[in-house]
């Protein structure tokens, strides 16, 4: 079967930049898919970080059915009941002055209407971001997208676009200190910003929490003082919460925990359920004047009812199932479980993160912390076999990482199992503990 389907998949398929599983999954529910043999895997992805409240959970399928009886789809023009209590449910959640929502279906376009609206707003260009970055890959988010190499070999980037190094203190990017951080990284970020602007800086867009660079999880104060720098310079702030919000690391939107409220944020992944679903979410006063000056961001699914149907289903689930406390428990659990194998293995250099997005750095040596991607992504592709799906993120000579994001509704007996798969994993190819 799996020799029959890689010649389809190589037939047919255009490929996108990744390896594509020989296993065809047939079904998925909870933490849990199987494939076409009947094998079973923990979902350590969330698919692709989209299922937080599970897989096919009932009350998505629920949801799913509501709009089949009532509406699916609209011509643009039109807004459905379920798009418009949607639009009230984040208003509510968030806090002032974030109260007026365009959904669309990928976090892609909400970071590139996030950007819009901060160019038409300020009258300016400039968009600054972190390098190591994911914002996406149309366009406009491909020119802040700094993560890996995905920037290479498709010509210039979009005018205007600068990145500074990330918050990572296990990496000081500026080579100052080593697992502390006095933010002077931030500081030697906008001399250059400075240095390279023409004067129409626009906005900052950042990951609260850099995923895809590697889980970097900025020091507390940092982002405070990232939104008192573009307010110096007549910037607006965007955070990308694409992974980082409700419930995934035990708090509606990770910025609530940094002291910070942002200009504009976007929303997709968390909030979809498994299905397209994102969200640019601004103030009032913003919105008018975007309007004012002729905002224009129309898709063929901008306001699509059945999406909608599908976020205030995650909505009312995040909030019965209490899954913010969910996520910071049983978060500590597994947080727990990765430093006791740390303890007992070199090879793991740093876990961090909070709540259910955890990230775990492969290193040769501990005090040289050179990345070890070779023998990480040996112990992905072991774990794999032995049932756990789980995902690694390289940076060539910087670091790697693998990303450990659960469903939301992950119980206590399958992290376990998971650790315990991750440890045999780990000695199956290092060797014993250490």
């Amino acid at each position: 079967m799996a020799a029959i389907y890689d010649a389809e998949v190589s037939r047919y398929l255009i490929r996108y930049g990744m390896g594509l599983s020989p296993h065809v999954i047939t079904r998925a529910r909870g933490s849990r898919i199987w494939d076409q043999e009947g094998r079973e895997f923990l979902d350590f992805t969330s698919g692709q970080m989209c299922a937080t409240i599970g897989h096919n959970h009932p009350k998505i399928v629920e949801a799913m059915q509501r709009a089949c009886e009532g509406v699916l789809h609209l011509y643009s023009g039109f807004v459905g009941s379920a798009v418009v209590s949607l639009a009230e449910r984040l208003a509510k959640l968030l806090p002032a002055p974030l109260t007026k929502s365009l959904f669309l279906s990928t976090g892609a376009e909400s970071n590139d209407a996030a950007m819009r609206m901060a160019r038409l707003y300020t009258g300016r260009y400039e968009i600054v971001g972190f390098a190591g970055g994911w914002h996406g890959v149309t366009g406009g988010t491909a020119s802040l997208t700094f993560a890996g190499e995905h920037h290479l070999e498709y010509g210039p980037r979009m005018p205007g676009s600068i990145s500074i190094a990330p918050p990572n203190c296990y990496r000081c990017p500026v080579r100052q200190c080593r697992d502390t951080c006095n933010t002077v990284c931030l500081d030697v970020g906008f001399d250059v910003v400075d240095a390279q602007s023409s004067h129409s800086l626009a906005a900052f867009i950042a990951e609260p929490v850099l995923s895809v660079g590697g889980i970097i999880v900025p020091p507390e104060g940092y982002m405070p003082k990232l939104k008192a720098k573009c307010d110096e310079r007549g910037m607006l702030l965007i955070l990308d919460e694409a992974q980082t919000a409700f419930g995934r690391m035990g708090s509606n939107f990770a910025f609530e925990r940094m002291g910070v409220v942002p200009d504009i944020v976007t929303v997709s992944k968390t909030l979809g359920g498994g299905l397209p679903l994102s969200a640019t979410i601004t103030s009032a006063e913003i919105e008018q004047r975007c309007f004012e000056r002729g905002f224009v961001h129309a898709t063929s699914h901008v306001s699509d009812p059945l999406p909608a149907e599908v976020g205030l289903a995650v909505l009312d689930v995040l909030e019965a199932e209490r899954l913010n406390e969910r996520a910071t428990r049983l978060g500590e659990r597994l947080k727990r479980g990765l430093l006791n194998l740390q303890q007992r293995y070199d090879i793991i250099g740093d876990v961090r993160g909070y709540g259910l997005l955890l990230g775990v750095e492969l290193v040769k040596d501990g005090t040289t912390r050179e990345p070890d991607s070779q023998r990480g992504g040996a112990i992905a592709a072991r774990c794999m076999e032995l049932g756990l799906s789980m995902n690694i993120v390289n940076f060539e000579g910087l670091s790697a990482v693998w990303r450990i994001a659960p469903p939301l509704t992950v119980t206590e007996a399958e992290i376990d199992r998971a650790l315990a798969i991750l440890d045999r994993a780990i000695n199956d190819i290092v060797g014993g503990s250490t």
